[in-house]
């Protein structure tokens, strides 16, 4: 009778000390446990270019795929807008199509070229002129040169169609083609003006005997490229610097940039970030 009372308090005894050591256990673990990353959350407000605009809704809705809680919102309005909406910091990044101007340098920007693109020369399908060369674009664009005759085409007065003014394409163009002199930009005043890539694209595509000039990336057969210097308009092209109408595209930041604004200039330029650059225009990386 002792033994069996014996038995059943050593029983007892080590059934408290198994539950004691599995409390402890639970509570090690629980102690040694590394916590889970925050979730990276918040507002990032681009002011694009028109032209980079639609590059960077691709990359911050890829952006907010892997981070839920991020809202990444992209406004136009042109490399200019761009700029000083950095400068003033009413947006967290700008997006210039062009290259910055010496006179906006002194904003102290950080400038990140997230990709590289080219200006095509672009015709309605109609036209018969295949190549220009350099001065004659800049003629053409400039006013002096009015008829499609004097270039090699047939006998037609030549429809000039422009970008609007402060447009990064329309700023990197008339720099590289010489249309933009010592006085400034001296567009012919009777271009037909239009607020984006696509509105150039559509009016030159729709205005017989035209002349525009769009982002390469947003070429498609609605138009005809012609040859500048007897090259394409092509991304190896532009590699080589053998096109000669291309630019940059650059974010610009004010300062000390949010953790998740820098979490989004990391994605820009990782592999994945890239991958989406090249869908439509050069990667950098």
């Amino acid at each position: 009778m002792i033994k069996r009372i014996l038995s059943v308090g050593l029983i007892l005894v080590l059934g408290m000390f198994l539950l004691i050591g599995c409390g402890g256990g639970q509570e090690s673990a629980a102690e040694n446990n590394v916590p889970e990353e925050e979730t990276l959350s918040g507002t990032i407000i681009i002011a694009a270019s028109t032209s980079v605009q639609p590059l960077s809704e691709e990359l911050g809705a890829a952006f907010m795929d892997q981070y839920p809680e991020v809202s990444v919102e992209v406004q136009g309005g042109g490399s200019s807008v761009g700029v000083k909406s950095a400068a003033d910091k009413v947006a967290d990044i700008g997006a210039a199509s062009r290259e910055i101007k010496e006179s906006e340098k002194s904003y102290g920007l950080d400038e990140y070229v997230i990709a590289k693109d080219g200006i095509a020369v672009v015709e309605n399908p109609d036209c018969g002129v295949d190549d220009l060369t350099m001065e004659q674009i800049q003629k053409i664009f400039i006013g002096e040169v009015t008829n499609w005759s004097a270039v090699g085409g047939s006998d037609a007065e030549i429809v000039v169609v422009s970008r609007e003014e402060g447009s990064g394409t329309r700023g990197a163009f008339v720099e590289i083609t010489g249309v933009e002199g010592d006085d400034g930009d001296m567009t012919t005043a009777n271009a037909l003006v239009q607020p984006s890539t696509g509105a150039v694209k559509q009016t030159v595509a729709n205005t017989p005997d035209s002349i525009g000039y769009i982002s390469l990336g947003a070429l498609d057969n609605t138009v005809k490229a012609v040859r500048v210097e007897g090259v394409e308009a092509t991304n190896e092209n532009i590699l080589n610097n053998s096109y000669k109408i291309a630019r940059p595209f650059n974010y610009l930041t004010n300062g000390e940039v949010s953790e998740v604004v820098q979490a989004y200039l990391d994605f820009v330029f990782s592999a994945e970030g890239q991958e989406i650059v090249g869908q439509e225009f050069i990667p950098v990386k």
